[in-house]
């Protein structure tokens, strides 16, 4: 279920690409209903069915905050409710607003946390590290510095606890004091392992003119296929939106484009798009199930 990790990395990172933007460019609901589904499938076959719970825990109180928020502050919209103790209206409009927000930045977080798994370190810096050396090293460093960051917090906070410095018992002034202990300890770590990293890559001549580089990487036929499924794919839903039918409006009143044939080609052509990761992972358990089958 994970063999499109296995693709070339111009596979994967165009694939992203268009995911994260259309995420932030087509807001109308239907879209990022597709994204945020899509999107919450792709990061449990990754991550394991553990994800099903951690996702749902902050998923589900964003929706809520947004939605009670956004109307708190913003009162376009023609279709009144009733009206704030300070005397501004509640509208549906900014209630569904907000909503609407809370699943594009959902979706955001959910395809950012699958990039992260997918667009390794080394797949980065194989892309970028001859047009943009210096920042394809820093985006690759980021990307795995929260992971590493979490692990050595923990590895600090179990070695605290054997000298008495839990964090998780005390008084509140005890456990503060030893969790900015473990804080500063693990930010100390991670400044010396930047310094490390770069000083390692400096002595490599990484960066330098003329550098070789080894790669494990080759562009087959299958990469070709779905790079240029892709594509095609992207812009069609492109165009789609070029032509309005995906076109969607909340203020001052709730307008989305009319129903047509084509309006939903470009919703399915959506839907193929961002499921390509799910699409190759069940088409490599079939496969493999055939196999088996005839042994």
């Amino acid at each position: 279920m994970t063999e499109f990790r296995r693709y070339h990395p111009i596979v994967n990172f165009t694939y992203f690409l268009f995911a994260i933007i259309f995420t932030c460019m087509y807001l109308h609901p239907v879209m990022l209903a597709i994204s945020t589904v899509v999107a919450f499938v792709h990061s449990v076959m990754l991550k394991g069915t553990g994800m099903i719970k951690k996702n749902l825990m902050y998923m589900l109180p964003a929706v809520l905050i947004m939605a009670l928020i956004n109307p708190a502050f913003n009162h376009e919209g023609v279709t009144i409710l009733a009206y704030l103790p300070s005397g501004n209206p509640l509208t549906v409009e900014s209630i569904f607003y907000g909503i609407v927000s809370a699943m594009m930045i959902i979706s955001m977080i959910l395809h950012f946390m699958c990039f992260n798994e997918v667009m390794t370190s080394d797949k980065f810096i194989y892309l970028f590290g001859r047009v943009i050396p210096s920042l394809s090293l820093i985006f690759s460093m980021t990307l795995r510095f929260v992971p590493k960051f979490i692990n050595q917090f923990k590895a600090v906070a179990n070695a605290q606890k054997c000298v008495g410095r839990d964090i998780s018992d005390g008084s509140i002034i005890s456990r503060a004091k030893s969790a900015l202990s473990v804080l500063s300890i693990v930010v100390t770590w991670s400044l010396e392992n930047a310094i490390e990293t770069s000083d390692s890559m400096k002595s490599r001549g990484y960066g330098l003119s003329g550098r070789t580089a080894f790669s494990i990487y080759t562009f087959s036929k299958r990469d070709l296929k779905a790079l240029v499924c892709i594509l095609f794919l992207a812009v069609y839903v492109i165009a789609g939106g070029i032509m309005g039918e995906i076109s969607f409006a909340c203020y001052p009143s709730i307008q989305l484009a009319k129903f047509s044939i084509y309006g939903l080609s470009v919703f399915i052509a959506y839907l193929i798009l961002v499921s390509l990761p799910i699409i190759i992972g069940i088409g490599e358990v079939r496969k493999w199930e055939a196999i088996k089958s005839k042994m």
